[in-house]
């Protein structure tokens, strides 16, 4: 039989080095409050959906969310960040049960108060009522000294309808 000897090697269970990476990792990654740290401009909303409801904090499937006034028509939301602000990525959430059509997404970001932009994603997402009706997105970026965020939706590139955001998440 061996007897167990004190080693004085300072050992731990893998468990808590990885419950403390992801505990790190989630820390570096705050969420933006964008409700306290932004002023969101929209083109329209559904006095029903209202722009606030993108950032309420509800997600998935069947959420609030922000639904444009207009049919058919391109929609923009720019978020000017009262600080610049670093972003890391970009959460977002669309969802359609009810039509059939493409909508496309497009982001851009100023680091000058919106005198210029520059392109960080285009993503489009084709719906329709018997397949695809959710579509959710995690986007890792680099973007540093953001003042502006603005984001151009296209409701319309195949089929019929109104511009929609389920949710948005942006994390530093």
């Amino acid at each position: 039989m061996h007897s167990a000897k004190p080693t004085g090697i300072d050992k731990r269970p893998l468990a808590e080095l990885i419950a403390r990476e992801s505990t790190r990792k989630a820390d570096s990654r705050a969420e933006l409050d964008l409700a306290a740290g932004a002023t969101i401009y929209y083109s329209s909303e559904n006095r029903e959906h209202p722009v606030e409801h993108m950032i309420d904090g509800s997600s998935g499937r069947g959420a609030s969310r922000w639904i444009a006034a207009r049919r058919d028509t391109t929609e923009q939301l720019v978020l000017q960040f009262h600080a610049p602000a670093d972003i890391s990525r970009i959460e977002f959430e669309v969802e359609e049960a009810q039509l059939e059509r493409t909508q496309e997404v497009t982001a851009e970001y100023s680091m000058d108060g919106g005198e210029t932009y520059r392109r960080a994603f285009v993503q489009e997402y084709t719906f329709s009522p018997h397949g695809s009706t959710y579509q959710r997105e995690c986007l890792a970026v680099q973007l540093r000294g953001v003042t502006q965020l603005r984001l151009t939706i296209v409701p319309h590139k195949g089929g019929s309808g109104a511009a929609t955001l389920t949710s948005l998440r942006l994390y530093c």
